[in-house]
This record gives structure tokens, C-alpha cells and sequence, in this order.
């Protein structure tokens, strides 16, 4: 791997179009093909100044800060950060809304929405390659890799802001779909446990329901029952990692197709019932945006209506 040493600190101002992103992708945007691992570094240490003092990765550039960013090298064997051919058509595809203000994704399984942990490329990077035209996008919230759905990206500071807001009051009504392992019992319409995130000794990151973690809330409704499975709907009241992921499994129902948060019995239904991928999608967004109401929807795909419909003729 060979490298070509940039040799200047640089002094950026932050411009309005500019505000809102996180410091980490403000610096990668200007620092193209800097490996991630450097930057993240060059923030831990102090190097990377913010209005000349140290900040976090995740804080927030505002009009008129000014950045100092440090000597960095360029890795030349770096990829040119565009999605395969593949992946581009299954992005351009899944593009649910595009206006001046949002772009929105129908995200397909596999695809990170961002890259790092041994990601090369995510969905934001690839969107980055195919509109080099828009200013500003950025993410306005996550979803796993193995999630299927609707992700929001901003195209301006105002919007991003805007729906930040929305998602820290609890205002943005997210739903998703999911298959669980078992009986779902009437009963239980929502389940409220703290989370916090650990690290297995190999490194991996897992959330546990913990005494210590984030207060975390999540409502469900039965959609439809199968033998040995059931369709929920899941209303993420707050937002944490993995947060329906490990409230299913929390009280003895995990999604189909989960690797990471399973029982025996979720392993044995997913293996019946042919499913080879997480069973959990972002099926709907509300949210109010520039004075608009917005309510957007995308359905199942092909694999997933798959496995409903084999699950359906078991019954």
C-alpha cells in the first residue's frame, strides 16, 4: 500500500450549505481517500480542532466553525468509492422520493449505510458517487446492513435539522415488519427494557438488555399468524441499536433469519420456512418537513413475500 503525504494543516470554514453533518463525514468529504482509521484517529488525538478546540466525532459542524484538519496521507490504492453495477441498479431502484430537500432509499438487504468495520463502500458513499451533482447528503438516520427499507438522506442543512429534531422528540413515526419465532402473545403491545451496547471477545458489537443501558421503548401490533411464526408490526418509540432485534429476543420471540440475537427455536423456523436473511423492514415513515406532511410506504420485496406466501400454504 503506498501513500502520497499531504504536507499543510488546513483551516476550513464550515459554509451553511454546509451545517449539520457530523464532524467524521465533514472530514471525510474533504479529505477524500484518507482511510477512515486515520481520520477517526486524527480526531481521537486531538489533531482534527474545532473553533481551536478538541470535539467528538459525532458533533455537529456549524456555519462559520472553523476546522482544522492535519497533514493526512492518501491512500492511492483506495477504490474510487463507486458502487458495482450491481448495486447501482438496485439503489437507483429503490429511490421512493427525490426532491430538493430528500432523497429517500428503499435500502436492500446486504447494503450498510455506510462504510467502515470492514465496509468498503454504503449506501451513503455510493449515493455520494452517483449524484457528484448534489451539494449535501447526508444521513438522517441508520438501519442495519441485514434491514430492509426506508432510510431518509438530506439533501440541505435545514432539512437535516429539521427531521433531527423531529427524531430526538420522538415525533418521527417509524414502522416496520417483522417475523418472530412463536406465538406472539396478544397481550403484549409493547415491550420497554435499556439497552446497552457490549463487545464480544472477538470484538463484535451486541446490545443486551441491561439495568444501566438507554431506556428504550417498543410498541407492537399482530399482523398476521403462521405455524410457528408470527408478523408483527414494531414501532420503535426511541431509537437504539438493534432496538427490535433484541426486544423480540428479550421476551423469547426473535426475528426470523437473526444470526446474531436467536433462540433454538427461531433457527428451527427459519430454516423451514427457507429464510436466509433477517426478516425485518422499514415499511413506513411519517414526518413533517418545510411545512409538509410527509407519509411515505414501500412494500416487501420478492424474498420476503416468498416466505409469507410458503408459510401461508402450511397453514
Amino acid at each position: 500500500m503506498s501513500f502520497d503525504a499531504s504536507v499543510k494543516v488546513r483551516l476550513l470554514d464550515v459554509a451553511a450549505e454546509e451545517a449539520g453533518q457530523r464532524l467524521d463525514n465533514y472530514l471525510l468529504r474533504h479529505a477524500s481517500g484518507v482511510p477512515k482509521t486515520r481520520v477517526y484517529r486524527a480526531i481521537r488525538k486531538g489533531e482534527v480542532r474545532v473553533n481551536k478546540g478538541r470535539s467528538k466525532p459525532e458533533y455537529r459542524v456549524q456555519a462559520g466553525d472553523t476546522v482544522r484538519i492535519p497533514p493526512l496521507k492518501v491512500d492511492e490504492s483506495a477504490p474510487d468509492g463507486r458502487p458495482s453495477d450491481a448495486w447501482e441498479r438496485r439503489i437507483r431502484a429503490g429511490i421512493v422520493l427525490d426532491n430538493a430537500d430528500l432523497l429517500v432509499i428503499d435500502k436492500p438487504t446486504g447494503l450498510a449505510v455506510h462504510g467502515g468495520a470492514g465496509v468498503r463502500l454504503g449506501l451513503i458513499e455510493s449515493l455520494r458517487s452517483l449524484f457528484p451533482d448534489a451539494p449535501y447528503l447526508e444521513l438522517v438516520h441508520r438501519l442495519d446492513r441485514d434491514t430492509s427499507g426506508l432510510v431518509l438522506v438530506a439533501k440541505n442543512s435545514a432539512a437535516i435539522r429539521s427531521l433531527h429534531q423531529q427524531l430526538r422528540n420522538d415525533v418521527v413515526d417509524k414502522r416496520y415488519l417483522a417475523l418472530v419465532a412463536g406465538k406472539w402473545p396478544a397481550y403484549q403491545k409493547s415491550v420497554s427494557a435499556p439497552l446497552a451496547k457490549r463487545h464480544t471477545p472477538s470484538g463484535e458489537r451486541i446490545v443486551k438488555v441491561a439495568p444501566e443501558g438507554k431506556a428504550a421503548k417498543t410498541e407492537m401490533q399482530v399482523l398476521e399468524r403462521f405455524p410457528g411464526a408470527t408478523l408483527i408490526e414494531a414501532k420503535p418509540v426511541s431509537g437504539r441499536t438493534h432496538q427490535i432485534r433484541v426486544h423480540t429476543q428479550h421476551i423469547g420471540h426473535p426475528i426470523l433469519g437473526d444470526s446474531k440475537y436467536q433462540n433454538d427455536q427461531s433457527q428451527a423456523v427459519s430454516a423451514t420456512a427457507g429464510l436466509k436473511r433477517l426478516f425485518l423492514h422499514a415499511r413506513a415513515i411519517a414526518f413533517e418537513l418545510a411545512g409538509e406532511r410527509y407519509e411515505l410506504e414501500c412494500p416487501l420485496d420478492a424474498e420476503l413475500e416468498s416466505v409469507l406466501r410458503r408459510l401461508r400454504s402450511q397453514r
